[in-house]
């Protein structure tokens, strides 16, 4: 009988020591999140005019570019604050004599896609000076800064 109870004893530590190392499985999950963003690839840029000539007072346009890229499947906005000398229309001024001549602009993104920042984008900055707008000014270095912004 004590044999008996040995081997029972002995069968169970096996069948626990079994228990005890079956195999298990988890399911991990992985993620991430790709963020939306959008970024000039320079700091600054510039719209210039070049010389404004009172005596044939037309209209002058000027353009310029900067590049920018945004996340692949972002669809941006760029927009242009008034500047430093608004009033009721952009306009650059003169330092030293004070006075102002008004301009539009226009900001154009090409018909690109999105793609990240290894495939930047060219946004075409255009403006334009009305003959008018300029003929009875002090001659001078007229100038302004606007802030252009994009998001996604």
């Amino acid at each position: 009988m004590k044999k008996l109870a040995v081997v029972m004893v002995a069968m169970m530590i096996v069948g626990m020591a079994a228990t005890a190392m079956a195999a298990d499985t988890n399911t991990l999950t992985v993620s991430a999140t790709v963020q939306g963003a959008c970024k000039f690839v320079s700091t600054t840029s510039t719209l210039a005019f070049g010389a404004l000539d009172p005596s044939v007072g037309t209209n002058v346009n000027g353009t310029g570019t900067t590049q920018f890229w945004c996340t692949k499947g972002v669809t941006e906005s760029i927009t242009a604050d008034n500047g430093l000398n608004f009033a009721a229309s952009r306009q650059m001024k003169d330092p030293v004599s004070t006075d102002v001549i008004p301009y539009s602009l226009t900001l154009t993104p090409d018909g690109n896609p999105n793609s990240g920042p290894t495939s930047p984008r060219t946004l075409t900055i255009a403006g334009t000076v009305l003959g008018t707008d300029y003929i009875t000014k002090t001659a001078g270095s007229y100038s302004d800064t606007v802030m252009l912004t994009i998001t996604p």
